[in-house]
């Protein structure tokens, strides 16, 4: 499948928005409803809210986020062994 790589925020948007509404709806409906009659109906109903929301959310946030990201200095902490190294060669 071929897709024109300007349409590839807006379905990664929709697949990211789609899977998690998918399944954290499930998940909140089954906990607060219950397997009832009318679990069906209602999980359906709140996903597509939910979906709508999510959608929306993954479209936008990642933008916002890498902006923050890129203000942020990460540095890399040496590991719990080599401090330990280090500090008993500078002892002697």
């Amino acid at each position: 499948m071929s897709i024109n790589v300007k349409y590839r925020n807006i379905i990664f948007a929709f697949l990211m928005a789609l899977s998690m509404s998918f399944f954290v709806s499930f998940i909140l409906v089954s906990l607060n409803f219950g397997y009832g009659n009318t679990f069906l109906h209602i999980w359906l109903k709140i996903w597509l809210e939910a979906f709508i929301c999510a959608f929306f959310g993954a479209y936008f946030f990642p933008r916002v986020i890498q902006k923050i990201m890129r203000k942020i200095n990460f540095v890399e902490k040496p590991l719990i062994e080599n401090d330990f190294l280090e500090r008993e060669q500078t002892k002697r």
